[in-house]
């Protein structure tokens, strides 16, 4: 079913509904960082980071797909823009399959677009007045659509529309209000801590233990999706204490009125946390040894059997039972030159097969219930005993609170 709203009706409606939501599923893997954008190689590689990018002007999608100057079809080409990971992680990543996979079942041509800024980039070319010159984004977070909500005027993404198999999703990912955005696949975010050197501990409290002194490996919430979620996290655990601005102020459940996130992070901030800019800087620091513990998901194992790695190295621990979920979506964009194209490109990825490949690829859980997985998957992946996350209605207006504080707070010390 689709949601028509006007803008006028999406800003009311976004004030009306306020709740904290404890999802029974996963969240996903995205993470923020840059300025440019770049477009992939036809064989699906790139150099990972964006930095050498030119921007996503000069190679977008000649749009209709029509007849060329000799009379013949030409083949239409997609633009589908994602963050970096998606094409290029350090570990494994379903970009180049999934470019594959599609152009050999449609008659059409992948092209990968991984500004360094990731929505970011396209907030700021919709607030320009710029072209967006690509016609899906993977990869969306309630996150991302809250700043795109509160940034851009006019519509960045269209809704979804009819998407075939979207009605296999399951219910308790979807996080979009008016439907734009449909999840693709879902993670959460844990602590992965190499047994071999400690043993993690297993409460937020306990990361502030001496014998935990420099252990920790985190992400900059202001650019990683990963660190974002992870001081989400802080800000369930221990509220805000009302600096979110013009959201209400949330209530911690650790029982302290006293004590807020700020507080909690000052006291990582003591006990020498490492806040690096992305997931990828963190991860791999964190495997070159610099730390034992870091935060990630708790799919690692998933990738660490995959490597034929020692799991013992590859621990995952839920601070107090708990970690943060976020379902990862994709949507069209609103002045794509290729919608149709791209719903039949979100139908081609919630297909048992493709689930099943990305779950693996990206290293994380399925949006569907009809994934093909291996029989030891569930084993690998692990699930907490209380996943919670922030729907979009509360993180909107307080987001941007949270972070500025948190950045704020961090820089002064």
């Amino acid at each position: 079913m689709t949601h028509d709203a006007t803008e006028t009706d999406r800003s009311a409606d976004r004030h009306t509904r306020r709740r904290f939501l404890a999802l029974g599923g996963a969240a996903g893997v995205a993470g923020l960082a840059g300025c440019s954008a770049e477009r992939t190689a036809d064989d699906g590689e790139n150099d990972g980071d964006g930095s050498d990018g030119d921007g996503s002007e000069d190679g977008g999608s000649d749009g209709d797909g029509g007849a060329g100057d000799d009379g013949e079809s030409e083949t239409p080409t997609l633009t589908v823009a994602t963050y970096g990971a998606f094409i290029d992680a350090p570990s494994v990543s379903p970009g180049e399959w999934l470019k594959e996979e599609f152009e050999s079942r449609v008659d059409a041509e992948l092209e990968w677009a991984t500004p360094d800024n990731e929505v970011n980039y396209y907030v700021e070319r919709a607030a320009s007045g710029a072209s967006i010159d690509a016609d899906l984004y993977v990869g969306l977070t309630a996150e991302d659509l809250v700043r795109v909500d509160e940034e851009v005027d006019d519509d960045l993404f269209a809704s979804a529309g009819e998407v075939e198999g979207s009605d296999a999703v399951r219910e308790g990912l979807r996080f979009d209000p008016f439907e734009r955005a449909v999840p693709f696949d879902t993670g959460y975010v844990s602590l992965v801590y190499d047994g071999t050197e400690t043993e993690a501990p297993e409460t937020f409290e306990g990361l502030l233990a001496e014998e935990h002194r420099g252990d920790l490996i985190a992400q900059n919430p202001g650019g990683s999706s990963t660190g974002r979620a992870f001081m989400l996290h802080t800000v369930a655990r221990f509220g805000d204490g009302g600096v979110a601005g013009d959201g209400e102020a949330v209530e911690g459940d650790d029982g302290d009125p006293d004590y807020d996130y700020l507080d909690y992070w000052a006291e990582l901030q003591d006990n020498d946390v490492r806040v690096l800019g992305s997931w990828d800087d963190a991860y791999t620091s964190w495997s070159e040894g610099e730390a034992p513990i870091v935060v990630s998901y708790s799919t690692d194992q998933v990738f660490a059997d995959m490597e034929g790695a020692n799991l013992e190295e590859h621990q995952i621990r839920f601070l107090n039972d708990q970690a943060y979920a976020t379902p990862e979506g994709m949507a069209v964009f609103a002045d794509a030159d290729e919608p149709d194209l791209a719903r039949e490109f979100m139908s081609f990825m919630l297909e048992p097969d493709v689930q099943g490949e990305i779950a693996q690829r990206n290293v994380a859980f399925p949006a569907t219930d009809t994934a093909e997985l291996p029989d030891d998957y569930a084993e690998l992946a692990q699930e907490p005993a209380e996943p919670v996350t922030f729907t979009y209605d509360q993180l909107q207006g307080s987001l941007d609170g949270w972070i500025s504080e948190w950045e704020r707070q961090f820089a002064g010390n």
